[in-house]
């Protein structure tokens, strides 16, 4: 019996997951899921501390290949994670835990290869005027971080080509959002990308920058209970709820400049075959994504607005996308 082992090693939290391969098909093999656990991140001083934690759970199963998506750059074989502050180096994972293949990869380059492997009834269809067509497609993710990932289509297969495109310029698109570069660049000292505002941390990015311009009186109700709970998931919950004018114009800001970010992306790639929203956070804000907000902000692109008008924009509603992905690609690294 033949088992994998894939990690998605996010700065919020990492899980990995043990499967058999069973039956193979023309596109891939069926994966039998034997055994996952999600641990926090920040709460481990190293990543192997994580993974020999998880080998002892799954003992004796010994998997004959390793795949972990982290979200990081990976340069040979080696990524120094974003949001966190471990190394993870394949070959040293391999020597140390006897491991006879370790494969790192991007987390978006691992939740684009996951994308094919999902259902129809997984996505939710955001632009009412698509058409799908093959060709190329790409993923943006908006989680503790922002990233992105190109699926270049050769005529057979889709190619994984990860970017590091979360980190471009925020490029704003109204007075309110040039008003909003000005304070981030203040805070940030310098340069502000789009992941200052796309991602957990930019709800409270939004709501600071909101209530220093003076856009409403904050409430005090609300302020306290950030106080006591994580405070972009307050923000964010009384901004779908609307009960508030400050949470509600963050979400209002934060689907308008997400839309207009993930048709950035579409215009650099022309993905015919769709763009893919994955991450944690967009599940949670499919209400506000689905308002049309999002398609606004997509298809405010002046003259090249026709260009991607009728590409399909599809939400992700599995947040294992990036675990599934490593999976598969772990398959083949058996052939």
């Amino acid at each position: 019996m033949t088992y994998v082992l894939a990690g998605d090693v996010g700065g919020t939290k990492t899980a990995f997951g043990l499967y058999r391969c069973g039956a193979a098909t023309s596109n891939s093999v069926a994966l039998d899921e034997i055994h996952k656990t999600v641990y926090p991140s920040t709460q481990h001083s190293t990543f192997a501390d994580l993974l020999s934690a998880f080998l002892a759970d799954v003992a004796p199963h010994h998997p004959g290949a390793v795949c972990l998506g982290i979200a990081g750059p990976i340069h040979d074989q080696r990524c120094s994670a974003t949001n966190l502050p471990w190394v993870i180096d394949a070959r040293t994972l391999a020597d140390d835990f006897g491991l006879e293949d370790v494969y790192l990869l991007n987390d978006l380059e691992a939740a684009a290869h996951g994308m094919l492997h999902l259902s129809h009834d997984e996505f939710v269809e955001l632009n009412p005027h698509a058409m799908v067509q093959p060709g190329h497609a790409a993923v943006i993710a908006a989680g503790t971080g922002l990233g992105e990932a190109i699926l270049a289509w050769d005529g057979r297969r889709h190619i994984v080509l990860p970017t590091e495109g979360g980190h471009c310029d925020f490029a704003p698109n109204s007075a309110q959002e040039d008003a909003l570069l000005v304070f981030l660049r203040n805070r940030f000292n310098g340069h502000v990308s789009n992941e200052r505002i796309l991602a957990g941390a930019g709800f409270g990015n939004l709501y600071d920058f909101l209530r220093e311009s003076g856009y409403a009186v904050p409430s005090a109700d609300i302020e306290a209970e950030m106080s006591r709970a994580d405070r972009n998931a307050v923000i964010s919950r009384h901004g779908l709820i609307g009960d508030d004018p400050l949470c509600a114009e963050v979400m209002r800001l934060f689907v308008r400049i997400y839309g207009s970010e993930t048709a950035n992306l579409a215009l650099k790639c022309l993905p015919r075959g769709g763009i893919y929203i994955g991450g944690g956070i967009g599940p949670k804000i499919r209400d506000a994504l689905e308002s049309g907000l999002f398609m606004q902000g997509f298809l405010d692109k002046g003259r090249m607005t026709r260009a991607i008008e009728r590409i399909p924009v599809r939400l992700s509603l599995n947040a294992e996308a990036p675990l599934i992905g490593s999976a598969h690609m772990a398959v083949q690294r058996l052939a």
